[in-house]
């Protein structure tokens, strides 16, 4: 697996470099005002593609957050689908200026991959869930749970970039992809795990705790 560790996301680099040659042609052509506007743009998307190193905590059971942003859903749910059975729900908005590098929860196995064309609804909607384009991922711990982790894309975002496929395996705090400029991620934790974040919490991607499992 790629280790995607480099400080901007290749990703970004389709939209950095036009931004940054463009800023330098209005710059070199006499248009200032203009040239400030497209740096400031410059920064902002460089801003955006930052990928930052990150302290993955240790703990027996611990699960960390897949993402930058704010707690705004917690719940009981079934799930039908991809995985069976009840989960708890947590639900992390992610605005345009938080990281938006998705790190994985907790280390195991990928067991499935599913992406679901949708619509771009605001990622802040509970309907998001069901609606949004996303791409679900489903992990299994060397214990047998399962922790599914779904990338939703949002109203501004229109690209979902996943690194990682099926049978791979993963570490706790890997990165495996990112959601281009605003959107949100669905974290399903086994019903018996014991959540650690309440609503309005801000966490970051591979170093806040959410939960723990049994």
């Amino acid at each position: 697996m790629i280790s995607h560790s480099s400080i901007i996301v290749p990703e970004g680099l389709p939209f950095i470099i036009p931004l940054a040659v463009l800023t330098i042609l209005l710059a070199c052509f006499g248009f200032p005002k203009t040239a400030g506007i497209a740096l400031l743009l410059t920064i902002f998307v460089l801003c955006f593609f930052r990928n930052p190193s990150r302290l993955v905590p240790e703990g027996k059971g611990l699960v960390v957050a897949p993402a930058d942003g704010k707690v705004i859903i917690i719940e009981d749910v079934q799930l039908k689908e991809l995985v069976q059975g009840s989960f708890k729900k947590i639900s992390i908005f992610m605005n345009v200026f938080n990281v938006h590098v998705n790190r994985i929860p907790y280390s195991g196995t990928v067991k499935a991959l599913r992406y679901k064309e949708g619509k771009f609804i605001s990622a802040n909607l509970d309907k998001a869930s069901s609606l949004n384009e996303q791409n679900a991922i489903v992990i299994v711990t060397e214990q047998g749970k399962e922790i599914v982790t779904v990338q939703i894309a949002g109203l501004i975002a229109r690209r979902i970039v996943c690194w990682i496929r099926e049978g791979m395996q993963v570490e706790k705090g890997d990165r495996f992809g990112l959601i281009r400029f605003g959107s949100r991620l669905d974290v399903y934790l086994p019903a018996e795990a014991r959540v650690s974040v309440k609503l309005g919490d801000k966490v970051r991607a591979g170093e806040t705790p959410l939960g723990v499992l049994p």
